[in-house]
């Protein structure tokens, strides 16, 4: 199966300047997305510096990933060494088989957390452990 290599995202984005070269491009609404982008070229800051970045086009190469945005109402290119495309799925753990905690088990951990935190409480709660194994 040959992976997606071209991507359209449309809508306006938030650029963030992380550090030098890499950049953070944030969608928010009711389908949020983040582009992280890595090993911008140098003309890239031009372009993401405008107030109104919408519309990106990813092209992923080996080596290298092509970047189309329309930014101060032009269509803008550049390259960069990486793009992750991060997408949260709104409902991704109600379909996996996770364990459902009643409320005995959630007071039960919740009392071991809060022993474990205290100095010393490991090896409290290690000495209960050891106590209860003795009486059965």
């Amino acid at each position: 199966m040959k992976p997606k290599m071209r991507r359209h995202l449309a809508g306006r984005f938030l650029p963030h300047e992380i550090k030098e070269g890499a950049w953070r491009l944030a969608r928010s609404g009711s389908e949020p997305i983040d582009v992280f982008l890595q090993g911008a070229d140098p003309r890239t800051g031009e372009v993401l510096r405008a107030p109104d970045v919408a519309d990106i086009d990813i092209e992923w190469h080996p080596g290298a990933v092509a970047l189309t945005v329309t930014s101060a109402g032009r269509r803008r290119s550049f390259q960069a060494c990486s793009a992750i495309v991060h997408e949260p799925l709104a409902r991704l753990y109600e379909a996996l088989p996770l364990a459902a905690l009643d409320a005995k088990a959630r007071r039960f951990w919740r009392r071991v957390f809060r022993l474990v935190r205290i100095p010393g409480g490991r090896y409290l709660l290690l000495a209960m452990v050891r106590l209860t194994q003795a009486r059965h």
